[in-house]
């Protein structure tokens, strides 16, 4: 086989009843040039034998294995053998359109600037986490690279198993590094630091909310995980492009508000004012109604208020007031 353009990292853990399915979804791309990288995680059931068996009848097919547990471990396994010029990320759980790969691939060639390339998603008909198609939502939402980086303190705005990057980023932002915080994202706040991401405006492949799914199961992917993580990257932004000619104002002044300001704080971030919609009686240094409010250019406001549907409310108020986002104020839960 010639040199592949692509490489396809697919890790497994215990995945007997998906990973074929996914597999030959990889192998059936409209984009032929490809290597498939298996790497067995430390699996107990089936799965090897099912990754084995595949790759007798298509020479495309690597297979690898990782006996240390954790994404990570395994796909950087992976990366250490890929041969392609490009890296694209799959999961076990999940079925990539037989258009995603050649899709991704002519977006680079139109937008050359561009790093790393996703797509939106679409979820069985069957899903019935309402939290679940929130995200999706939410994520599907977001396409231009303006809008992923605006949004990128939020949530993980990309969702990882559509990928399709350049391998030279990694040589630049480095891999996924392994540790008590959900990986991926990690990542992506890295790549963000230095590099636009694009996003295909059509669901290229079908993402499964399994009960084994490491987000549902693993204390990595946890709500306080998250906030750690964002708070590293959100904290170094703020350092480095806000501070100290702006005082930093915080939207919430609830009890996880101020517990997320906690994470902002350990990196050096002094908040000025924490921001509310309930009007305070008696006066306070660091408490601001929101109807008070001064225009821009004294504070930089950070919003820490998750509430589903506030966020909108939230940003269309703070612009209605001439703030403009990334310049004045940011999104952050």
């Amino acid at each position: 086989m010639n040199e592949p353009d692509i490489s396809v990292i697919l890790p497994y853990f215990n995945a007997q009843n998906t990973l074929a399915e996914a597999a030959n979804s990889m192998l059936k791309q409209g984009f032929s040039n490809l290597e498939l990288i298996l790497v067995n995680n430390a699996s107990t059931d089936q799965s090897e034998k099912i990754a084995l068996e595949i790759a007798e009848n298509d020479s495309r097919i690597v297979c690898l294995k990782e006996m240390q547990k954790g994404v990570s471990h395994a796909f950087n396994t992976g990366l250490n053998k890929a041969k392609g010029a490009f890296i694209a990320r799959m999961d076990a759980d999940d079925i990539a359109h037989p258009t995603r790969l050649q899709k991704q691939m002519d977006v680079f060639k139109k937008q050359p600037e561009i790093r790393v390339v996703a797509t939106q998603v679409t979820i069985p008909s069957k899903a019935n986490n309402k939290g679940f198609k929130a995200y999706v939502n939410w994520s599907n939402s977001l396409i231009s690279s303006e809008e992923i980086y605006l949004n990128r303190f939020v949530e993980q705005p990309v969702i990882n198993p559509t990928i399709l990057c350049r391998k030279a980023i990694f040589d630049a932002c480095g891999s996924y590094l392994h540790g008590d915080f959900p990986e991926d994202y990690d990542w992506f706040l890295r790549v963000l630091e230095k590099y636009k991401i694009s996003k295909i405006a059509e669901p290229l492949l079908t993402w499964r909310d399994l009960p084994n799914r490491l987000s549902r199961n693993d204390a990595r992917y946890s709500q306080d995980a998250f906030y750690k993580t964002k708070a590293k990257y959100l904290a170094k932004w703020l350092l480095d492009n806000k501070l100290p000619n702006l005082k930093i104002a915080i939207w919430g002044y609830g009890k996880q508000a101020r517990k997320r300001v906690k994470h902002l704080s350990a990196y050096g971030v002094e908040v000025a004012t924490f921001i509310d919609v309930k009007p305070k009686s008696g006066k306070s240094d660091n408490y601001l109604y929101f109807k008070n409010i001064p225009t821009p250019g004294k504070y930089f406001i950070v919003s820490y208020v998750g509430n589903r549907g506030a966020r909108d409310e939230i940003r269309h108020f703070l612009k209605a007031k001439g703030y403009q986002e990334g310049k004045d104020f940011l999104m952050a839960a």
